[in-house]
């Protein structure tokens, strides 16, 4: 048996829930094939487009994948599906909840046969004509994926050509491409997916951080990864009050923006020096975000690589941790894919 909860759009989401992508491949006899299993590194919220993603999942228990997979082989059952599926998931405290089902291909499949070296969409294709998954396994077009290193999604997003414009992610799809890097670990593949979106990590220098206050206790390992990495670290006064509490230098305190402090310098002038070379800002709820808005904006206009999201800073932690002790090198996709 397996349960199901579903969210309707009267339903609150859970607070930190992480979203997951699944593709999978139906055919006639009602076989099943998942194609791909894809951790957002975003939470749930962010809309799927704008999230980056990686393949495989990066901290679900093996449990879960296995739950997940068996809903979506319930949910292609349901729908009689005889091809591609992708199916949209909400995960929280080990419970999965469906956002969406959509018996059709998604954006996924490209970055899921990249990641895997299955030719996803023509094995779809030829399950949709007449030809069984068995039948594809015999004659070779369908193998097992290609493991051993980890892929991740990024989106790319058009704001460097709006200038003023908000950079905070949420359900409303902003992106207009997506990139991929691909590497050993999870911190290389993403700072390859970072570079490719023209998003560079630094890798030295000061992280500009403003938490709302849900985000504080979260955002600690995200500060503390920073600074393990030597960078130095500026921060609004609630943040930086809770970041000292728990025993983290911060070097400058930032004024509320727009506010004379003497001795004080406030975040757009931080920025606009040239004296920050990462930003972290997450938004705080539905009320106005002025702050965070000339923040954002300012990061934007002096092309300062600005996180909105404190996954995203975890993962950026991440990813320059492993890029300091491994340099970055290429390999191509056929590289990957050899057996």
């Amino acid at each position: 048996t397996t349960e199901i909860y579903t969210l309707s759009l009267h339903d609150a989401l859970p607070i930190y829930a992480v979203e997951v992508d699944v593709d999978a491949v139906r055919d006639a006899t009602g076989e099943v094939v998942i194609c791909g299993v894809m951790e957002h590194v975003e939470e749930a919220g962010v809309h799927s487009g704008d999230s980056a993603c990686a393949l495989p999942p990066q901290t679900l228990s093996g449990s879960v994948i296995g739950e997940l997979e068996r809903h979506v082989r319930v949910i292609c059952e349901a729908l009689q599906v005889r091809g591609l599926c992708n199916v949209q998931f909400a995960v929280k405290d080990d419970r999965a909840y469906v956002l969406e089902a959509n018996p059709r291909a998604s954006r996924t499949v490209p970055f899921v046969a990249k990641a895997t070296g299955v030719p996803v969409a023509m094995v779809a294709a030829r399950v949709m004509v007449g030809a069984t998954l068995a039948e594809l396994r015999t004659e070779g077009l369908l193998t097992e994926p290609v493991g051993g290193h980890v892929s991740v999604k990024e989106a790319v997003l058009p704001f460097n050509r709006f200038p003023g414009v908000d950079t905070l992610l949420g359900p409303e799809m902003r992106s207009t491409g997506e990139v991929m890097g691909i590497d050993a670990t999870f911190g290389l593949a993403f700072a390859k997916s970072q570079i490719a979106a023209g998003n560079r990590l630094p890798t030295s220098g000061t992280v500009f951080l403003s938490l709302a206050d849900r985000d504080k206790t979260s955002g600690l390992d995200a500060a503390r990864g920073f600074a393990a990495l030597g960078f130095d670290l500026a921060a609004t006064s609630g943040t930086a009050a809770m970041l000292a509490a728990e025993g983290i230098d911060v070097g400058t305190v930032v004024a509320k923006v727009g506010e004379s402090h003497p001795g004080k310098v406030d975040a757009v002038e931080l920025i606009a020096g040239g004296k920050v070379q990462l930003v972290v800002n997450t938004p705080r709820g539905r009320g106005p975000r002025a702050d965070g808005l000339h923040i954002r904006a300012t990061a934007l206009a002096h092309l300062v690589p600005c996180l909105t999201t404190v996954a995203a800073a975890k993962a950026a932690a991440a990813g320059i941790a492993d890029w300091v002790s491994h340099p970055l090198s290429v390999r191509s996709l056929q590289e990957y894919h050899q057996r």
